[in-house]
């Protein structure tokens, strides 16, 4: 992680900063050559810098993560892990560290990257 990443994590409750930070891990897992930045509420993972590159959005909240996927609503979701109901964007909520041990977020995450590079 870098050091944008972490403040933003320091503004929000431990578990949840803890669960946030584990889902970029896992995001970079995936996709290692990705550019990692943040705004007020948001960590975006990308190809590049600016919107079009946006792959990943992980956004903590009161409760859970919000992992964001960009043009998420036309990939094959066999586990039903994506919600939304959007044209394009979907997202998934990771309420605890388990949730990210799922095989099918794993091959979820990976049909992303394939699909994106």
């Amino acid at each position: 992680m870098n050091t944008a990443v972490e403040r933003l994590l320091q503004s929000h409750e431990p578990r949840i900063a803890d669960v946030a930070r584990r889902t970029c891990e896992q995001v970079l897992a995936v996709f290692p050559g990705a550019v990692v930045s943040t705004d007020d509420r948001n960590i975006g993972v990308r190809h590049r810098t600016g919107y079009q590159g946006l792959i990943f959005v992980v956004t903590p909240q009161r409760a859970h993560v919000t992992l964001g996927i960009a043009r998420g609503a036309d990939l094959p979701d066999p586990a039903r892990l994506l919600e939304g109901r959007g044209t394009v964007h979907r997202h998934l909520k990771i309420r605890d560290v388990d949730d990210l041990e799922r095989p099918e977020l794993r091959q979820l995450m990976s049909a992303v990257v394939a699909r994106s590079t």
